[in-house]
């Protein structure tokens, strides 16, 4: 069972694995099936849902959330966690001519009503923004934030691909605290050591959250010899704590880290995510987390 953590002392209360929604129009499921698998999620302890207002050119937080109207789960026992900021071409949103980003008061304002109507709710758990914008003004964002918490429509604020220098310049001029930092890491993505964005999240005492926890398929996929050397790895090393699959193996490599990563995932087959729950099992010694570390490095610590 999927135990719940902290992002920050502030809050708020998440599910240690998250399920994340940016492919669910490409998996082509049913409102039966979308249903089936909420429920599976839920029977897992997988309670946070995780959306943006682009994922599926604009259709994935409506068809969810349509779903979600019917089904008679109760808006307590889950928590929607969705983001704005970009802005993409679309016939869905036609007054776009470009892609870019939008920061601004107004865009985020507009983006969490949009999403609230879309996901037939009262209010978002978590409000990230997406990508950090050049363009970025911290007042506008500052008051965009401190409306919808004032409103109820929003309860936290955190960022996604945020650079450390970009997160703590955000944060120093924001009345509502950072609650989290969603970045790409895996066995296949090893930057957020190098760019420090792991280790500020330790220095402000909040947990990141993981997308593409597998390498978004290329650790399965890839022809190359960094993934040829991380799969013989992670094969070598699944035998040695039980018969685990190499995909548990490595999402119990992203769950050893201290900083203590929600990693989220984006599958919609119910099998493989009773398997990365049971990942939570797996425990890893530091011997053999560096084996998986330098195996996608190609080479050893200095």
């Amino acid at each position: 069972m999927v135990p719940r953590i902290a992002l920050s002392k502030q809050g708020p209360d998440v599910s240690r694995i998250v399920h994340g929604l940016w492919r669910l129009a490409e998996w082509k499921k049913s409102k039966r099936q979308i249903l089936e698998l909420i429920h599976g999620c839920l029977e897992q302890g997988i309670t946070t849902f995780d959306h943006a207002d682009i994922y599926g050119d604009y259709t994935c937080e409506g068809r969810f959330g349509s779903v979600l109207a019917g089904s008679g789960i109760g808006r307590a026992a889950i928590q929607l966690v969705t983001k704005c900021g970009i802005k993409l071409v679309s016939a869905n949103r036609p007054n776009h001519v470009i892609k870019s980003y939008d920061t601004s008061y107004s865009h985020i304002v507009a983006s969490v009503e949009n999403s609230l109507r879309c996901l037939h709710t009262d209010y978002i758990d978590l409000l990230l923004i997406h990508r950090p914008d050049p363009l970025m003004d911290p007042q506008e964002v500052n008051r965009a934030f401190v409306s919808l918490k004032q409103s109820g429509k929003v309860r936290y604020f955190g960022v996604s691909n945020f650079l450390p220098c970009q997160f703590e310049m955000l944060a120093s001029k924001l009345e509502v605290p950072l609650v989290t930092n969603q970045i790409e890491y895996s066995v296949m993505n090893l930057d957020a050591h190098a760019d420090g964005s792991i280790d500020l999240c330790q220095k402000v005492q909040i947990c990141p959250m993981a997308w593409s926890p597998l390498g978004g398929g290329r650790l399965f996929r890839e022809d190359s010899d960094r993934a040829h050397r991380v799969r013989e790895t992670l094969t070598m090393i699944d035998r040695d704590v039980g018969g685990a699959s190499i995909d548990q193996v490595a999402i119990a490599w992203v769950l050893k880290h201290p900083a203590g990563f929600a990693p989220v995932l984006g599958t919609g087959n119910l099998p493989r995510i009773k398997k990365a729950v049971e990942a939570l099992d797996i425990v890893l010694s530091s011997e053999q987390w560096f084996e998986i570390r330098c195996a996608s490095l190609g080479r050893e610590v200095a």
